[in-house]
């Protein structure tokens, strides 16, 4: 499917605003990476505790107090963060050995009771586990009438949390749960006397320790750094050295430019970052080997024509290719990051920049470095002195000198002067 027919844009006589562009969010990148001391990593790469908990109201008012509470129990740093457009906070505790781990987690659970949780002896519903559940609704549910065995409780308790997980994690009142497999008239009386619905509930906890968050880190590293070194010795070996070295010096500069986006934008890197970063890696040298592999075909059809105007030819006629593939794939990134949830939000966020950037790279950052490159080199050929002949050794006076012409012991040949030969008289 052809999108555009016979295109003859001038790509390369845009270039200089394309590498303005590159460099002004490259060195805002950057500037920001310094500024900050490095990337923001999640709780993958540092050793810590990460507790996501959502609210019934907006907690923007509660952040200072949360914080506050559990800078009297965790020492070290603490980031009590709200995700954007959600009623969500993101606590985070930074710690330097293994032992303080199952300590902070603990303090932020304790905490988030004390503040939250039992209000006048009842418990909130909310943030509760099965077997909280279970222990509070026995005896009121005996004193009722209904008579439930052990099992039968323990999968009313299992049924009303996996409602409470579809709707978010919070119930405002437990009238939601008519309908709810087992829920009677009775179950909800019962409910409505030992626990209240809750103002929080934990949607996640992880704890990762200092060595497994430094090593993490490293393989990240060295992951990318693979990929990169992988990709340079394929397409040297495929094409020239120097068009592996353009895709590599390409995929960097996109490779950067997301990550200091990431500063821009105060987001984390996290192991489902570095996965969009190594798709991103992939997909960019993907797109840069089709419209140099165009190149290299049209190099060898039009010998005399100038590279600019064999770049700009190649990338006119993969510009349908390129719009088609790329613009297909932004579409689904940025569904995923609209509407993938928290979860996906880094991952998709780094894939949507990571297209619009990648697609271009190859097109406006990758083919003028071939062009560049060709014009050191006829600079370099244009610069290069003559080279001197040998002067001729003179002969030494009485040296015979060899008649040029057949060799002394072959046969003669007769030497052939004019047109034809000359007849006898």
């Amino acid at each position: 499917m052809q999108l555009f027919k016979n295109t003859n844009f001038d790509f390369l006589g845009k270039k200089w605003i394309f590498i303005a562009l590159s460099l002004i969010v490259t060195a805002a990148g950057v500037g920001s990476l310094i500024l900050k001391g490095g990337p923001s990593y999640g709780i993958d790469f540092r050793s810590g505790a990460e507790v996501r908990v959502r609210f019934d109201q907006n907690p923007d008012p509660l952040i200072a107090r949360i914080r506050s509470e559990l800078s009297k129990k965790i020492s070290g740093e603490i980031t009590v963060q709200q995700l954007t457009g959600t009623p969500e906070l993101m606590i985070t505790t930074e710690v330097k050995q293994e032992r303080e781990l199952n300590a902070n987690r603990q303090a932020i659970d304790d905490t988030l009771a004390a503040m939250f949780g039992d209000q006048g002896g009842k418990l909130a519903l909310n943030s509760s586990s099965v077997a909280q559940l279970v222990e509070r609704l026995r005896d009121p549910l005996l004193q009722a009438g209904v008579p439930l065995s052990e099992q039968q409780l323990q999968d009313l308790a299992a049924a009303i949390h996996s409602f409470r997980s579809s709707r978010g994690g919070i119930i405002r009142d437990f009238n939601e749960l008519r309908g709810v497999a087992g829920v009677t008239p009775q179950v909800i009386e019962a409910l409505n006397k030992v626990a209240v619905p809750g103002h929080y509930t934990i949607l996640s906890a992880d704890v990762v320790g200092p060595k497994v968050g430094s090593e993490l880190r490293h393989q990240a590293i060295l992951a990318t750094l693979y990929a990169l070194g992988g990709m340079l010795v394929y397409i040297a070996f495929r094409f020239e050295w120097i068009y592996g070295a353009a895709a590599v010096l390409a995929v960097f500069h996109d490779t950067i430019i997301t990550i200091g986006l990431f500063s821009l934008f105060n987001k984390q890197i996290s192991l489902t970052v570095v996965a969009a970063l190594l798709t991103l890696v992939g997909y960019s040298m993907n797109d840069t080997i089709v419209v140099f592999d165009r190149i290299r075909e049209n190099l060898k059809l039009m010998r005399r024509e100038k590279l600019e105007s064999i770049i700009n030819l190649s990338v006119n006629q993969t510009l349908s290719r390129t719009v088609m593939t790329s613009g297909l794939t932004l579409l689904t990134a940025l569904s995923l990051w609209l509407f993938g949830g928290q979860v996906l939000n880094g991952f998709a966020f780094a894939l949507v920049w990571g297209i619009i950037f990648g697609t271009y790279s190859s097109v406006f950052i990758a083919s003028p470095l071939l062009v560049f490159w060709q014009d050191f080199v006829d600079s370099r050929k244009k610069k290069a002195p003559a080279p001197v002949s040998k002067p001729v050794a003179a002969k030494p006076a009485g040296a015979e000198t060899k008649p040029a012409g057949p060799k002394a012991n072959g046969p003669r040949q007769p030497a052939v002067s004019g047109g034809r030969k000359a007849g006898r008289g």
